[in-house]
């Protein structure tokens, strides 16, 4: 065996996985082919679409995805499946078939968002990997798209590290990225993917100071006039009146972080103006989220600041999606559809291929064509206008690199920003309501 560095991921999942795998090779079925899904039964929080965020970071964790000595010591040392298992697992390579929605992708319930086709052992120990990196990412970009149209063509920035997992927040800043933040104050993320980073001062740094004209002056002479002053640490009305003195009437721009911004936006607007510093651009980063983005549409505010909201999902911090087994090979090579039946968890068995019904330009539906059985799903459009949705990710164990590192995650963002033109307009409206598109199950021979 190869000794895996820390990078492995393989560890990054549930005991039962591998002790379904145990099983099953001892019985003979872990080499039966299968086909499994994941997809949301629904929306959280009554959202109107979701987005695809994760197949990136998927893709580059299925990557490593190998059991090395210090995984296969662990695992034998606490006894969690037998050395025949072991031994599989130390010899892991995904060889199968994935094919899902491009990450940036919208969304709907019942939407097969990833299709895995390999063999009950390789495809069974990527479930836990798949959800984890899915559910989070797709919740932040989906919080991300609404603020993204709430703020119009005012800039976005996602300064949540703070608030979430030190791993989380970078993922978090590249799923805001995606669905349409514009920077982002964390620089691993920045880093990582390329995402533009943002930051000046905090509070602490004018208190360091003996007054707040000596922090704003030390901070003009370290980054220039064009830097963005916070001006709420005391007074705000005198903090804008500092901010000019010392910086003139070209600073770049004042940072609120405190009080009604609808009103305090008014207020140092006016301000600004009175002053002559009609140019000053005026950043809002108190508790924002959609709705409080959406209130300021009328307000003079030039940018947004987001934390807390959207790296947790804006109230929704997981998809909901599921992984699971919708079709199998029986000992006879034919095909079976299989589903879990369970009320208000039933899934819909069979291989699917899906296409977004388009109408002028404008989607209608999302359509699902399933098979009974295994080969006669065809990912050809079944009318005209009819956008395939998922595309090959890998292939017979080939990853198709072009979806990972920071140039995935720039075609992730203008995928997105091309896909959200098609949205009907009912579905941007931020209130809960049914999703935007209806989910439209066709059966194929």
């Amino acid at each position: 065996m190869v000794e895996t560095s820390h990078s492995s991921s393989a560890l990054r999942t549930d005991r039962y996985e591998l002790t379904m795998l145990a099983a099953a090779l001892r019985d003979g079925t872990a080499h039966r082919r299968c086909v499994f899904e994941l997809f949301a039964r629904r929306l959280p929080g009554g959202r109107r679409f979701g987005v695809v965020a994760g197949a990136g970071r998927f893709l580059s964790a299925l990557r490593d995805f190998r059991f090395g000595d210090a995984e296969i010591e662990w695992l034998a040392a606490n006894q969690v499946v037998d050395a025949a298992t072991l031994a599989w697992l130390a010899d892991y390579r995904f060889s199968g078939t994935i094919r899902g929605y491009r990450e940036g992708e919208l969304y709907f319930p019942g939407s097969p968002v990833l299709t895995v086709e390999a063999s009950f052992a390789e495809g069974v120990v990527l479930e836990t990997l798949a959800l984890s990196i899915f559910n989070h990412d797709s919740a932040v970009a989906t919080a991300a798209a609404r603020m993204s149209l709430a703020a119009g063509d005012r800039p976005l920035a996602e300064m949540g590290s703070r608030r979430a997992g030190e791993h989380s927040a970078v993922a978090a800043a590249r799923a805001a990225f995606i669905a349409g933040f514009d920077a982002t104050s964390n620089l691993e993320a920045g880093r990582s993917w390329g995402i533009p980073t943002m930051g000046t001062a905090a509070h602490a740094y004018t208190l360091l100071h003996d007054s707040e004209e000596q922090a704003f002056r030390s901070q003009l002479a370290a980054q220039g006039v064009g830097t963005t002053l916070l001006v709420d640490t005391y007074d705000i009305a005198e903090g804008v009146a500092t901010a000019i003195r010392v910086a003139g009437t070209n600073l770049g721009g004042v940072r609120i972080d405190s009080g009604d911004p609808p009103v305090v936006a008014a207020r140092v607007r006016a301000e600004l103006d009175g002053l002559g510093a009609t140019n000053t651009r005026i950043t809002v980063t108190s508790d924002l989220d959609e709705y409080a983005i959406a209130a300021l549409a009328a307000s003079p505010v030039d940018a947004y600041g987001v934390g807390t909201s959207v790296v947790t999902g804006s109230g929704s911090p997981t998809a909901g999606m599921v992984y699971k087994l919708v079709a199998r090979q029986c000992d006879d090579g034919a095909w079976v559809s299989v589903a879990k039946a369970s009320t208000d968890k039933a899934s819909k068995g069979g291989r699917k291929a899906a296409f977004r019904r388009l109408r002028g330009g404008v989607a209608s539906a999302e359509i699902i064509a399933v098979s009974e059985g295994f080969e006669a799903v065809t990912h050809e459009p079944a009318q005209q206008g009819d956008r395939p949705l998922q595309v090959p990710l890998v292939l017979d164990g080939i990853i198709d690199a072009q979806f990972e590192g920071s140039a995935g995650v720039l075609a992730a963002r203008e995928h997105h920003r091309a896909v959200r033109t098609e949205l009907p307009v009912r579905a941007l409206g931020l209130s809960r309501s049914d999703p935007a598109l209806p989910t439209v199950y066709v059966d194929v021979e």
